[in-house]
């Protein structure tokens, strides 16, 4: 049954799909997807103008005009800062594409930049998929009804809207294979010019907005060569058989003067605070790319680089842990992290390599390049049920020679890095990896099962040495100041090694973790399968 995931991956937990089918009579209801004109809801992206200040700042330096400039943003105040800012300075269009758009201080401010652009005469489309959108069609309808504003959404959800995930599940019943598979895409373009992509949704938790949990995050900054083929990957899914107008999933409740002003009060200050003033600089030592707005001069690593997103019909064509095919993201990221010669370093929050990742990584290390993982421990990680399908490789990884680190969510509290977390605990969310310190990958693809064959996703490979030593350096400073190194124990068993008060501590059991999770999980383990995790 497609429903045995856990609360970000669909659905909840698993014993809450075992009353499913006891539910479904109950709740079941048509889930006939609405008709769409489709040539008439057609739009295409619109290019890059020198008339724009954005896209003459985004041509102003372009040493080569197959390259494209690039600046990680490891600090999530500043990944949302410069999203907001690109919403300000647009003049032409802006473009949106998001697994996760939340209600909440982030999202509504943001939504706030979007509408103020829209006004401004901006095409504004965003697009979402529908997982997450559950209480939040009021604010979407209300967004919506502004002019020049357009959401669509991803493989909707068409009953029980306002209900909860399960409830959702339980009420597509018949459909099931349908709804499991989502968008995970990650992808922001202002202008045609300059975007944003990586691993954050939009949400309080990836911008250290979150007073208990924050997530541990990479996106890039990106002008120049591969800003059109980003927009050509935005149409495809915009104009796709899988994505619906709003208005066709939900009909408006009241007309657009009455909508546009329960926005106005959504998004008001009264309900949506500004994000708190951004620090001097990042770990990086980059300040924020608003002042390099403001003077018209980006700071930007120049290298080739080239980007790719699964097909939008992928996750309905392919099958919950089937063979790879060769135009998913998964497969392009193998196939260069492949090439490995001398060393790969991987940071992905769910580790589950599948037996595609291990014939990886066993051909990586019969060539004695050196291997290393940075992932989630069992006390940090917010998918404990993915742990299992993770923790069932982790002894094979390190008979292979991999080195694996994993993060403490109470650890990267003290972390330099993230020093803006204040209580809250961290979990790592960065989907990068470095080969052979020349070449970085940067996305939104786990390295897990459902990202390889059920869910969408979007990536870039960049060549660039310089831009390697940057996120290297982000990595390191997690692994060596947030994360335990998992070794093997003399006679079996695992160790997990940290420094507490100046001092290095060996953990005999995972750290940070309750008895009662320990129990769950030791039931779950037999019935979790690998290839819905």
């Amino acid at each position: 049954m497609s429903v045995c995931t856990n609360p970000r991956r669909l659905p909840a937990w698993p014993w809450q799909a075992l009353l499913l089918p006891l539910l479904a009579g109950a709740l079941s209801a048509c889930t006939s997807l609405p008709t769409v004109d489709r040539q008439a809801a057609s739009s295409e992206a619109i290019a890059l103008s020198m008339q724009t200040p954005l896209g003459r700042m985004a041509s102003a330096y372009r040493p080569d005009p197959l390259h494209s400039g690039l600046r990680l943003m490891p600090l999530g105040s500043y990944a949302l800062d410069t999203r907001v800012e690109l919403a300000r300075r647009a003049q032409v269009s802006l473009d949106l594409q998001y697994y996760h758009f939340e209600h909440d201080d982030t999202g509504r401010w943001l939504l706030r930049a979007l509408r103020d652009a829209a006004q401004r005469g901006v095409r504004v489309r965003l697009l979402i998929d529908d997982y997450y959108t559950t209480g939040q069609d009021a604010l979407l309808q209300a967004f919506a009804a502004h002019p020049n504003v357009e959401v669509r959404i991803f493989n909707p959800f068409v009953v029980q809207r306002d209900g909860g995930k399960v409830t959702r599940f339980v009420s597509a019943v018949g459909d099931w294979k349908r709804v499991n598979h989502r968008m995970h895409n990650k992808l922001f373009i202002a202008d045609g010019a300059m975007a944003v992509f990586g691993g954050r949704n939009v949400a309080n938790e990836y911008f250290l907005r979150s007073a208990t949990q924050n997530f541990i995050d990479i996106d890039a900054f990106v002008v120049g060569f591969v800003v059109p083929p980003l927009q050509a990957l935005f149409d495809r899914y915009w104009n796709s058989p899988a994505v619906y107008p709003l208005q066709a999933v939900v009909a408006p409740d009241a007309t657009p003067a009455e909508l546009r002003r329960r926005f106005d009060a959504m998004t008001g200050p009264a309900t949506t605070p500004p994000p708190p003033p951004l620090p001097p600089n990042d770990l990086l030592g980059y300040g924020p790319l608003r002042d390099d707005l403001e003077d018209g001069r980006l700071g930007l690593i120049w290298a080739y680089a080239y980007v790719f997103a699964d097909h939008p019909d992928k996750p309905f064509d392919g099958e919950a842990g089937g063979e790879l095919m060769e135009t998913s993201v998964t497969y392009n990221v193998f196939e260069a992290l492949g090439k490995a010669q001398t060393e790969l370093v991987v940071s992905s929050p769910y580790m589950v390599p599948g037996p595609d990742g291990m014939k990886m990584l066993r051909e990586l290390a019969q060539r004695r390049v050196h291997l290393m993982a940075l992932t989630n421990s069992l006390g940090a990680t917010d998918e404990p049920v993915v742990h299992l399908g993770y923790r069932k490789y982790r002894e094979d990884m390190l008979d292979l020679g991999v080195e694996i680190y994993e993060i403490s969510a109470t650890r990267s509290r003290d972390n330099v890095r993230h020093k803006l977390f204040g209580a809250s605990v961290g979990r790592l969310h960065s989907k990068v990896a470095v080969v052979d310190r020349s070449t970085v990958y940067i996305g939104s693809m786990n390295l897990d099962p459902r990202s390889a064959t059920i869910n969408t996703e979007l990536g870039a490979v960049i060549e660039s040495p310089q831009l390697a030593r940057e996120m290297l350096r982000i990595i390191d400073l997690d692994r060596l100041q947030s994360a335990y190194r998992v070794t093997r124990k003399p006679g079996g068993g695992l160790y997990w090694a940290g420094i507490e008060d100046e001092r290095e501590v060996l953990h005999e059991e995972e750290p940070e973790v309750s008895l009662w999770l320990r129990f769950k999980l030791f039931i779950l383990s037999p019935i979790v399968p690998d290839a819905l995790l």
